[in-house]
């Protein structure tokens, strides 16, 4: 026989509500950002509402394995040049885990401590088309897989075959490069429509990228 006490312990119970638990969904966006430009934010956004993931992070490296260090300003610029192009689009956002580690990163490295920081969170990590044939270089790959999802930005001429688990995504590419950017800069051309204007205006202000390529 239940007792007065006993019922009130299972009406309680049953009232408690049951919580749901969605896995938070983040798409991950690496790159050197010297400068941010509107390639990047396209690839950025696109993937984001393609694949309908909660927010796409744009994380610059502090020093990457694969750029060469002269050609590339100070993390501070970079970073604010980053937070001023995405400050109107909720869905973007910026990841300092690299600038805060400093040193170079390798993705490996950087996955592993996200996901150490964040274990309810699966990462997409968006690469572009070209990149997919490089990824038996990448280091510890193997593992990497096992940390997150890659997605392929499909680019004009590069084949979408791979043996790798890769998420494939059509976006309409455009043939623009950080490079050329600051080659026009520096030449004292316009760069106007390749960059948010919040940038150009930033790049003006601090005289950025006058003295090198």
């Amino acid at each position: 026989m239940k007792t007065q006490k006993d019922q009130f312990i299972e009406t309680k119970e049953q009232k408690m509500p049951i919580k749901s638990f969605k896995r938070k969904q983040v798409g991950i966006l690496g790159g050197n950002f010297n400068p941010i430009h509107v390639a990047h934010l396209i690839i950025a956004d696109q993937v984001g509402q393609a694949l309908g993931l909660d927010e796409v992070r744009l994380m610059p490296s502090f020093s990457s394995p694969h750029v060469d260090e002269k050609e590339t300003i100070d993390a501070t610029h970079r970073l604010k040049m980053i937070e001023l192009a995405i400050r109107d689009n909720p869905l973007l956002h910026v990841e300092t885990i690299e600038l805060q580690r400093q040193g170079k990163s390798y993705t490996y490295d950087t996955m592993v401590a996200l996901v150490d920081q964040n274990p309810d969170t699966d990462y997409y990590f968006i690469i572009g088309g070209d990149m997919v044939d490089y990824l038996p270089t990448w280091y510890r790959l193997e593992e990497l897989f096992t940390l997150v999802q890659f997605v392929g930005v499909k680019r004009p001429g590069y084949p979408v075959e791979t043996n790798y688990p890769v998420i494939w995504v059509d976006i309409p590419w455009l043939d623009l490069s950080s490079t050329m950017i600051r080659n026009k800069v520096q030449e004292g051309c316009s760069v106007n429509y390749f960059l948010p204007d919040q940038v150009i205006n930033y790049i003006k202000e601090e005289g950025l990228y006058l003295g090198t390529k």
